[in-house]
């Protein structure tokens, strides 16, 4: 996840894209085409995306705020004011309401 595209004063919602199905897909595939060399990593990456595939959007959203905030160098607690004010300065473009409902999904999905 990258932005929040539409997200201002009139539309506070986030779009959430998962594309983990897709990748699966396409790593089965080279699982099935591999060769006995290529089988562990291919296995391992198969393990990586299945695991990623399960989290909630809640997770998602929690871990897309906690690395947008390490971005722009906050190093407060992700409770406070602040860490909206740095999130926001980080995405110019959420509303008020969309950062805090943000930052309350961080704060219910401790790292």
């Amino acid at each position: 996840m990258t932005g929040f595209p539409g997200v201002n004063s009139k539309h506070n919602y986030v779009l959430l894209i998962r594309d983990a199905d897709t990748v699966a897909a396409a790593l089965g595939q080279a699982l099935a085409d591999a060769s006995p060399e290529e089988r562990p990593g291919l296995e391992r990456a198969v393990a990586l995306v299945e695991a990623t595939a399960a989290a909630t959007g809640t997770q998602l959203r929690a871990r897309w705020v906690r690395d947008r905030l390490a971005a722009a160098g906050f190093t407060g607690a992700i409770d406070s004011v602040a860490a909206v004010r740095a999130l926001r300065r980080a995405e110019p473009k959420l509303s008020l309401l969309a950062a805090v409902q943000l930052q309350k999904d961080a704060v219910a999905e401790p790292e």
